[in-house]
């Protein structure tokens, strides 16, 4: 069975496609997409200071287009990875009765980093430092499909 992962931040331009972007590098065969629970951001390309910090490691994440989380997506995915617990509750809150879609935070799979939520770059502005943890979460997931 084809693994399908989603990545789920507030807008979707900065988190969100950063981590399928660097998780589709790690395991290219894993099928992936990125969404917001916000639809502030629908058919937008990633920000662009997160699309050039992300360039610079070799990630083009240039192709995806910001979309927005819906209930429909417990039957696609599994699992559903947020970024903070403020999206997973909004997840949680889409979820289907008895549907039993795994939906983690992105950091449990941070192997010791200390992290309890991926920091939003499009407010800190420190997209290196977004991109390290997300690096790391997405290396601790792959080691766990």
């Amino acid at each position: 069975m084809t693994t399908r992962i989603l990545f789920v931040c507030l807008g979707n331009i900065c988190r969100s496609p950063a981590a399928e972007g660097v998780f589709r590098a790690l395991v290219p065969e894993a099928r992936t997409d990125s969404a917001g629970t916000s639809g502030w951001h629908i058919g937008d390309p990633p920000y662009g200071p997160m699309q050039e910090a992300a360039r610079a490691r070799g990630f083009d994440i240039s192709d995806l287009r910001a979309r927005q989380f819906e209930a429909a997506d417990f039957d696609r995915f599994d699992p559903i990875v947020a970024m903070d617990a403020r999206n997973l509750r909004a997840i949680e809150a889409l979820r289907p009765a008895g549907c039993a879609t795994r939906v983690a935070l992105f950091t449990d799979y941070a192997d010791g980093a200390g992290a309890d939520h991926v920091p939003d770059p499009y407010y800190t502005r420190d997209f290196d430092g977004a991109l390290d943890l997300i690096e790391t979460c997405a290396r601790g997931l792959a080691a766990r499909l």
